[in-house]
């Protein structure tokens, strides 16, 4: 059996979500230790503990150690179930994270799966839906696998109750995947999410980009969210290029000034665009369990997060397949998979 020590790396939840979407896909049991050693509160929390079960479920696993606060865990994979599942994170925990999870694994299930997941949607500490739809699915398109992808409810930090409702169309062979430019740019939006809060915060969010970047009028809004549970603000800006479409987020909280949480974002998008590389931080810690899936692929990248070099062991962990991560310019790193 596989053993993880979760202290290593960057020692957050990231490593006992990539080695459970591992374990779905390959059928190796593991056990982990020390979940979450670096975080301020380890062991599980409620949206780990969601994902385990989610996991679980869709793989008829055998779980010891499932509770809130377990520092350690073993899973015993079977077989993966398509079908409709429905899991609620109970909290303002990533409903993003949990389907991060499974994901993987349904991409090359036998048959078609729908999902829904209820939770955190757009929270700081995880990828936003937003993210999810316009970034990461469409480079699994160029895979194989068709997901659809609907916000039914916007869920945020700390109120939760979003929803999110997915439709997974497996593909048993994926392609691999290589992005090495960005190609020309093709447009730019920027949109502010305000709920149970004055507009007036998104339109001085949105007054601040375009102040500062080169973003139309026609190509900006301010989305009034009705049905949330509780406050929340989310400034999203998208570029979109030839071969990838980036998504670059600020999060409003209290006492954070509206053009803070622009400045926030346009940091995030100028460091992108000074220089070449087509992927960016967070995508391309998403990428690479489905590259590894593959068998092949390379994109490039900004220098590389302990996130992504963390996740690269684990991928290394269950599949016997290379990964190399070099240097090849100024803040440009190439990740390639398989030979």
């Amino acid at each position: 059996m596989i053993t993880i020590d979760g202290s290593f790396g960057e020692g957050g939840g990231q490593i006992l979500r990539s080695a459970l979407a591992l374990a779905l896909i390959t059928g190796k049991p593991f056990r982990m230790v020390n979940i979450r050693a670096k975080r301020k509160k380890g062991g599980l929390l409620r949206q780990h503990l969601t994902a385990l079960q989610a996991a679980m479920e869709i793989g008829q696993a055998q779980v010891e150690g499932g509770r809130i606060g377990s520092p350690q865990i073993t899973f015993e994979p079977g077989p993966v179930v398509s079908g409709e599942y429905r899991f609620a994170v109970g909290t303002a925990g990533s409903a993003t994270l949990v389907l991060q999870t499974v994901l993987p694994a349904l991409m090359i299930a036998s048959g078609e799966t729908k999902l829904v997941i209820e939770g955190g949607t757009h929270n700081p500490y995880a990828p936003p839906f937003d993210f999810l739809q316009k970034a990461f699915l469409p480079c699994i398109a160029k895979m194989g696998p068709q997901i659809s992808c609907m916000l039914d409810r916007a869920g945020f930090y700390p109120a939760g109750g979003g929803r999110i409702s997915v439709a997974v169309r497996p593909c048993s062979n994926l392609k691999g995947l290589h992005l090495l430019e960005r190609g020309d740019m093709k447009g730019r939006q920027c949109l502010a999410m305000v709920s149970k809060l004055d507009p007036n915060i998104g339109h001085r969010e949105i007054k601040t980009v375009r102040e500062k970047m080169d973003f139309q009028r026609e190509h900006c809004g301010v989305v009034e969210v009705s049905d949330s549970a509780g406050p929340g603000n989310i400034l999203v800006l998208e570029t979109a290029f030839t071969h990838i479409t980036e998504v670059f987020t600020g999060f409003g909280e209290a006492g954070k000034p509206a053009e803070q949480v622009a400045e926030e974002a346009i940091q995030d998008l100028r460091q992108y665009l000074a220089g070449p590389a087509p992927v960016g931080r967070y995508l391309a810690d998403q990428l690479l369990l489905p590259l590894a899936m593959a068998g092949q692929g390379s994109f490039r990248t900004l220098p590389p997060t302990q996130h992504t070099l963390t996740n690269i062991e684990v991928v290394k962990r269950f599949l016997d397949i290379p990964i190399s991560c070099q240097k090849i310019d100024t803040n440009v790193w190439e990740i390639t998979v398989g030979r």
